[in-house]
């Protein structure tokens, strides 16, 4: 099957997470600082959890570039993801208005473990179906960098029940290493294109 309206309907799902988001932040009642200040930690969720968003899009994004098909099963493995990726809005309202209690913090963390397993899922059945030789196959190798994002979560949820705000850090640095653009599978289809001219 083709692979257009899977990532047209991803990329509406995600858009509209966005949204519900930004929805989420309250206008002060006063206009001042102070009352500004007392939103401070939702607008820290709010930044935190957009910055995942952006993540997931991007690399959602190059995935599906790589791939020139997919099958049914990807189809429920993107959904998976879309459905763990639709939680982040409740838990980043919730954990912000409570200003990073440990509850919230936990759960924050267990839908950040729960995104990275299903966008494992989804890579794995699409390397699956293109074969190992695969553009994207060769292009994600081990995951070192996917596999260490969720042992930081993971550890960041256990983190949580000693000081929420430390596992709050720990997500915080996570998202500041996937910030760094990830270029293999754009070197890898500027390899291929090159091999292409060349024969």
């Amino acid at each position: 099957m083709g692979k257009g309206r899977l990532e047209a309907f991803s990329d509406g799902v995600l858009a509209i997470i966005i949204t519900i988001m930004v929805l989420e932040l309250k206008v002060p009642h006063e206009a001042s600082w102070e009352a500004l200040s007392h939103l401070a930690p939702v607008f820290l969720s709010y930044v935190l959890s957009f910055v995942y968003v952006g993540i997931y899009w991007n690399n959602h994004h190059h995935m599906l570039h790589a791939a020139k098909s997919v099958n049914g099963a990807v189809l429920w493995a993107n959904m998976f993801l879309l459905f763990w990726l639709s939680l982040i809005p409740f838990v980043t309202a919730w954990m912000g208005e409570n200003h990073f209690a440990q509850v919230p913090v936990i759960c924050y963390g267990v839908v950040l473990v729960m995104n990275s397993i299903a966008y494992l899922i989804l890579m794995k059945l699409l390397i699956k179906l293109h074969g190992e030789n695969s553009v994207l196959a060769r292009a994600v190798g081990s995951d070192t960098k996917g596999k260490i994002s969720t042992g930081i979560y993971a550890a960041a949820i256990v983190v949580s029940f000693i000081h929420s705000w430390i596992a709050f850090g720990m997500y915080f640095i996570v998202a500041l290493i996937w910030l760094i653009p990830d270029t293999r599978i754009e070197r890898r289809l500027a390899e291929g294109s090159g091999d292409q001219q060349v024969n």
